[in-house]
């Protein structure tokens, strides 16, 4: 099986260093998949944060309709991420971020990102990222858009997602009203230019609201005085 990168990563429980590789995960690994999404869960004090995926969700990625790429340390499973090629419905984020529809076969969707807790502290999430959009290219399909939903409050997944260049361009309710950030990535625009510089308190999503509805879009974390706050701009067109 060959590896896409290889490294070290600490136990964060044992306070150790160990050997750490990256592969792409198939079908036969699925009931690991699972299993490591549930002791995930089970270690969320909020839920709401997290939107797991069904087994039919994993297959519908695992039968060629998207990628899974997981790390792996003393032999076990501790971390995986997905993309998801989605099927064009009502419920199609590009339609959140007003894409037009011919844009929509060109939008991928990176799904969920998961590591153990005694594995987190390490960048296992980024590395995952920057492992899983390595593949993305070799991919049949080409893709232009990538797409993602975070919960509000959520500030690793927002992290997370700013460091690989997203920026929120919607603010909308999903999955049977809980309310999302939609986050994109244009890969042939992938560093925009801005103007227009303001910011909002994380906790203050009608200000949020209000910026995205004039046009601006999410870009990052500021930390005033303490606390976190959203850093938004005007794209230059």
């Amino acid at each position: 099986m060959t590896h896409l990168y290889e490294g070290t990563i600490v136990n964060q429980q044992l306070h150790e260093k160990q050997p750490m590789h990256m592969k792409r995960l198939y079908l036969e690994d699925l009931p690991i998949i699972e299993q490591v999404q549930q002791k995930v869960i089970d270690s969320l004090p909020d839920k709401t944060v997290l939107q797991p995926l069904t087994t039919e969700e994993f297959l519908f990625i695992l039968n060629e309709r998207g990628l899974l790429v997981g790390a792996f340390a003393e032999g076990q499973l501790i971390g995986f991420r997905a993309l998801l090629i989605p099927e064009i419905d009502e419920e199609h984020l590009g339609y959140d971020l007003g894409l037009p529809a011919e844009e929509l076969p060109h939008v991928i969707y990176q799904e969920i990102s998961v590591v153990l807790p005694e594995y987190r502290g390490n960048r296992l999430q980024q590395k995952l990222a920057e492992v899983i959009m390595e593949e993305l290219p070799k991919m049949e399909e080409q893709f232009r858009y990538v797409c993602c939903t975070v919960a509000p409050m959520n500030i690793p997944s927002l992290k997370d997602k700013f460091s690989q260049h997203m920026h929120i361009g919607a603010f909308k309710e999903k999955y049977e009203g809980m309310q999302r950030y939609i986050l994109v990535k244009d890969l042939k625009n992938p560093a925009p230019k801005y103007t227009d510089h303001t910011a909002a308190k994380i906790d203050d999503l009608e200000a949020q609201k209000s910026l995205l509805e004039e046009g601006y879009e999410g870009i990052g974390f500021l930390v005033t005085k303490g606390y976190y706050e959203i850093q938004f701009a005007k794209p230059v067109l």
